[in-house]
């Protein structure tokens, strides 16, 4: 624990130093470009804030399975405004005779990066589902589990249950073969029969074929009775 919290420690000094730096970089470019007074002050922070932004932003879309070029895009100017000014400093420039084209970008910041963060602030983001644990297995009543990939995802169902025992001697007359018992299926299961059948009576106006839609979850042909009981 001592370790953990020595080498969180350490990250927290270095990030606090080089953003200190990084901040004192972005003030003296933007005073050298003619921003006097607060608006020099306030260019680090607008810089600093838009790359902390896109970054958050960039990594819920993924976490989220969403593209993430735009924010991916914002990061990366806001990296360059940033590295450049670092750069800058570091004596390529003349920073008591800045050149015309320093000054037009600096006097520009202000506009692209509220461009940029209203972009960012309205962005679409859907919030990360957790997984459900009945689409992760199911268990059957002996112990066994068993998956099927349907059309659309991946669905669990039971396995078969085990046959009955059969008599030792059937009279000549039997009558034909029970069905077999509806087994129970898993929530996901039951909503994905259910969806299934919806999507048939909206498109032809008939009650789906519970044997039809089992083919299409892959279920089978024992499990046809328990596709039926929830249609």
């Amino acid at each position: 624990m001592r370790a953990h919290l020595a080498r969180v420690d350490a990250v927290i000094v270095q990030a606090v130093i080089a953003g200190a730096l990084s901040f004192s970089h972005l003030h003296d470019v933007a005073a050298a470009a003619g921003q006097d007074g607060w608006k020099a002050w306030a260019y680090p922070v607008s810089v600093d804030l838009l790359l902390v932004a896109a970054w958050r932003r960039m990594r819920q879309s993924q976490r989220a399975g969403q593209a993430a070029g735009g924010p991916r895009l914002w990061f990366l100017v806001a990296l360059a405004a940033s590295l450049g000014a670092n750069v800058a400093t570091a004596g390529l420039l003349d920073l008591d005779d800045v050149p015309a084209w320093l000054r037009v970008m600096v006097a520009g910041w202000p506009a692209v990066a509220f461009f940029g963060g209203t972009l960012l602030a309205h962005a679409p983001h859907t919030a990360e589902e957790p997984a459900s644990p009945a689409t992760d297995a199911a268990t059957a009543p002996d112990g066994s589990s068993s998956d099927v990939e349907g059309p659309d995802h991946k669905v669990p169902y039971p396995a078969d249950p085990e046959p009955a025992p059969e008599p030792a001697a059937a009279p000549a007359t039997a009558s034909a073969p029970a069905p077999a018992p509806a087994v129970a299926l898993p929530p996901a299961l039951v909503d994905r029969v259910r969806a299934l059948a919806e999507e048939h009576r909206s498109a032809t106006g008939r009650p789906a074929d519970p044997d039809a839609v089992r083919t299409r979850l892959g279920l089978p042909p024992s499990m046809t009775a328990s596709v039926a009981a929830h249609l």
